[in-house]
């Protein structure tokens, strides 16, 4: 009878690490897209004819790349980044398929509620996030993005949909800024814009135990 050898027990054992990348550039530059298309709606930049476009605009980017980037946030373990992105998705999800639905420039009470339902949602992630104030800050002007755009729908009031789109407009130029500024950290390997973090990074993404 033949035998298998066995395999000795002070055998070398290979461990891959697979080093992740962080997620936030990806969800921050998707928001900067979202909310500017909906600022210009909302600011009557485009016509309210064109709502469905935006809608589905928002729909077939934001939401997915927004939904990859939790992904990305639970692989790398980060509950920040995967609690602030999922929220995000489903929150543009929402406001882009109920835009779709409406009549060009019509309101919902139902979307005004999801809208300040999230909002008070993503404060509790951004509370998570105090250790990145860059990104800390953007989730908080989501948060005030989504509460302002949310009374508007209750109220149906011109004036609070202009500061909506007012706030959008300014999330969309924070947003784009800390997208770069983490890209340009991921792809370089050290801050190259001011991101003013607790603690300096180090090591590479995905190894070391938060991004």
């Amino acid at each position: 009878m033949n035998h298998r050898p066995h395999q000795e027990s002070g055998a070398d054992v290979r461990v891959v690490l697979r080093p992740g990348t962080d997620p936030l550039p990806l969800g921050f530059l998707a928001l900067a897209f979202a909310t500017t298309v909906f600022s210009a709606l909302q600011l009557g930049w485009i016509e309210a004819a064109e709502g469905r476009f935006v809608a589905l605009a928002v729909l077939v980017l934001t939401v997915p790349l927004q939904l990859l980037a939790s992904v990305l946030g639970y692989l790398c373990r980060d509950p920040g980044a995967l609690t602030g992105m999922a929220v995000l998705s489903g929150t543009w999800a929402a406001a882009g398929t109920t835009t779709a639905l409406l009549p060009p420039g019509g309101y919902s009470d139902a979307l005004g509620v999801a809208l300040l339902a999230s909002a008070a949602i993503l404060l509790v992630a951004a509370s998570a996030d105090l250790a990145k104030p860059v990104a800390c800050a953007v989730v908080t002007l989501a948060a005030i993005r989504f509460a302002v755009t949310g009374i508007a729908e209750l109220t149906a009031s011109s004036a609070w949909e202009t500061a909506a789109g007012i706030t959008g407009l300014l999330l969309a130029l924070l947003a784009l800024y800390a997208g770069l500024a983490f890209l340009l950290e991921a792809a370089r390997g050290h801050a190259v814009l001011p991101l003013l973090r607790r603690k300096p990074v180090e090591g590479e993404p995905g190894v070391r135990p938060r991004l």
